[in-house]
């Protein structure tokens, strides 16, 4: 029987969960409901065997009620799913290959192998994970027999000397692999070169800024390793980010060509809002706005009550000033009179003080 083909037979689970009549579950949900953990949901989707879909909604991934009952009815589930998602390390790797662990960072390192996913170690090492379907399939392979067992060619063994090392390259590339296959529009396939283009890059490549807007908020990013800003999370950002010159120059130049086709599908759309015009210069205070038709009403001073309420030994509140001296009718009176006159003396006409040659912020 095909794995894809749906039979009508008895299903693993008694009766359907609660929700199962939504058309489309979360990527929590989904995984729950296949038997997998979320590593395991991620790797899957990276593979292909899954199938996520923007969700119009919330603006994240979701995952089709019948793409999760198309798995639920395949042979051997769940085993058989995840079997062809188990991934193992370096010392797992080099035994099912036959070869020492050495041997097979050199063929990692030579992108012979490519690794499906990594983690940090606390001492911020990159341990890199490779699916077990595709060593086997290399192993099993007569081409690579000289690779395994004889000594490696000349060529590969200057690459190596070099210090090349393409296992966080051919990581991106199949995970850029993974985002074409689950883009639905041009823009789409365009956000898919800028998710593995640092933000200057694709400024400087798209100029426009509504179209740049569309492609940042379409973007997928990697999963994220690490408190922002912190070593680990810069080392990811480092792995997930195109660093060699001629990968950023074919993903920059993938990125204009799919910007000119959405372009030409579906324009994004222009922002709308107010123009500069309607921030007049400030005549009577700096930093104060004007309206369009009028002089803008001047709003309390924030800093007049903070002074005040230093002096009178009270907290600064934003609230009326009477709540700031709550029990004494007379110092209330009082902070109402200094405050007016702080007022006053702030936006009076005949204040001396120059301010036309500075630039009022808005």
């Amino acid at each position: 029987m095909s794995g894809d083909t749906i039979e009508h037979g008895p299903k693993t689970a008694s009766g359907p969960a609660r929700g199962q009549n939504r058309t489309t579950v979360s990527p929590g949900r989904a995984a729950r409901e296949l038997c997998l953990r979320q590593d395991e949901f991620d790797i899957a989707v990276l593979l292909g065997h899954i199938r996520t879909r923007r969700d119009e909604g919330s603006g994240g991934r979701c995952v089709d009620r019948a793409e999760i009952d198309r798995l639920r009815y395949r042979e051997r589930f769940p085993g058989h799913l995840r079997e062809q998602l188990t991934t193992v390390g370096t010392r797992e790797g080099a035994r099912l290959l036959g070869v020492t662990p050495a041997r097979f960072v050199r063929l990692a390192r030579l992108g012979l192998v490519v690794p499906v996913t990594f983690r940090i170690t606390r001492d911020r090492s990159v341990v890199w994970r490779y699916p077990v379907g595709e060593l086997r399939l290399f192993a099993g392979d007569p081409e690579h027999a000289a690779l395994l067992r004889q000594q490696l060619p000349q060529h590969l063994r200057d690459q190596l000397d070099a210090g090349v090392d393409l296992r966080a390259r051919n990581w991106r590339r199949r995970y850029l692999r993974c985002l074409l296959r689950q883009a639905e529009d041009a823009w789409d396939r365009a956000a898919c070169a800028a998710s593995l283009l640092d933000p200057v890059t694709v400024s400087e490549t798209v100029t426009d800024p509504s179209e740049r807007a569309r492609l940042l908020r379409l973007r997928q990013l990697p999963p994220g390793h690490g408190a922002p800003g912190s070593p680990t999370a810069r080392l990811v950002e480092r792995i997930t980010t195109a660093q060699d010159a001629d990968e950023v120059e074919r993903l920059r130049a993938d990125l204009q060509r799919t910007v000119r086709e959405a372009r030409r599908s579906r324009p994004a759309p222009r922002r709308t809002g107010p123009t500069r015009q309607e921030h007049r210069p400030c005549a009577a205070g700096h930093g104060q706005r004007t309206a369009p038709h009028g002089p803008a009403r001047p709003s309390p001073d924030r800093n007049a009550h903070t002074l005040l309420g230093r002096l009178l030994g009270t907290r600064h509140t934003t609230a009326a000033p009477e709540k700031a001296v709550v029990g004494s009718a007379r110092r209330a009176h009082r902070l109402r009179y200094l405050t007016a006159g702080a007022y006053t003396a702030r936006n009076s006409p005949s204040c001396t003080t120059d301010t036309s040659s500075r630039p009022c912020r808005s």
